[in-house]
């Protein structure tokens, strides 16, 4: 089997929504490409002697598996192919989710409390992130590096290619950008890096969720958030970037470039007097020391 074991199918087969036994079962029939009884099903498969009838019955009611004659008296089970098996789980799991997003809003009650979920490593980042781009229905804003933006790429453009209005700002130069996309050159990459110790990421759907995190080699913290307070921020933080780069664009590269290295109240603001973020993370996981008096 190419590129996914057995037991790897079988794993996902319970994602979806069958049991063990009947993922077991299944792949046995599929396997098999053959009308199999209820002992060699169980002999191929693992399932007991005791559930496998059980379990076919199950699979046969679901519309996975066939009940075909064997001779003149024995019965045999045949697998339903695996493309009509996978369309007919995407067609249920469609109307699931249709069926869903219609009735939840109807039962959910007004929010009492706001999220403030924290991130502890880069796979949960992005994950947390790729749900974010997921969920945005009306604007989308992504701010980061290409190594992190390129795993919610997939996710950003669908949402782009159903109507969503992506902004994004890459630190650092994108061969193939999705939606609207800034490339931050005031200050360069290397140097925003350098000055805030990690690679930023801010992901905000909606201005209603946020995903902002910072990747420091490959570890990485976060938080995903509802608060309309900090939504509202990195959203501003975003856009604000994206307008800077269209004023500099507007004027000439001469002139802006004198005005950003040497204008005295913008090498104040460029000077970093806090803490670099990467510390951000030893500050939430360390007790805060008491100060000498």
């Amino acid at each position: 089997m190419t590129g996914m074991s057995q037991q790897g199918v079988i794993d996902e087969l319970g994602r979806l929504g069958m049991s063990g036994y009947e993922a077991k079962a299944y792949v046995a029939l599929v396997a098999a490409g053959t009308p199999l009884n209820g002992y060699e099903v169980a002999k191929r498969s693992g399932v007991p002697r005791s559930t496998v009838y059980e379990t076919l019955g199950k699979l046969v009611a679901r519309g996975a598996a066939y009940e075909v004659r064997v001779g003149e008296s024995g019965v045999g089970y045949l697998s339903l192919p695996p493309s009509a098996l996978l369309d007919r789980m995407r067609r249920d799991f469609d109307a699931s989710i249709d069926a869903l997003a219609d009735a939840l809003p109807q039962i959910a009650a007004p929010p009492q409390v706001r999220i403030v979920h924290t991130l502890t490593d880069r796979e949960a980042l992005l994950a947390r992130a790729e749900d974010v781009v997921g969920a945005a229905r009306d604007d989308l804003f992504l701010s980061g590096w290409p190594s992190e933006i390129e795993p919610l790429k997939s996710a950003a453009r669908r949402a782009d290619d159903d109507g969503v209005d992506v902004s994004v700002v890459s630190f650092g130069e994108d061969p193939e950008p999705v939606g609207r996309t800034t490339v931050h050159r005031y200050s360069s990459p290397e140097v925003v890096l350098e000055n805030l110790g990690c690679r930023l990421l801010v992901v905000a759907a909606d201005r209603e969720q946020a995903v902002i995190g910072g990747v420091i080699g490959d570890d990485a913290w976060g938080v995903f958030t509802d608060d309309p307070a900090v939504v509202l921020v990195a959203v501003e933080y975003v856009r604000h970037d994206i307008a800077l780069h269209l004023v500099a664009e507007k004027l000439a590269p001469d002139d802006f470039e004198h005005f950003w290295e040497n204008e005295p109240a913008l090498r104040r603001l460029r000077d970093d007097h806090g803490i670099p973020a990467a510390l951000l993370q030893l500050r939430t996981t360390r007790p805060a020391r008491r100060r000498r008096r």
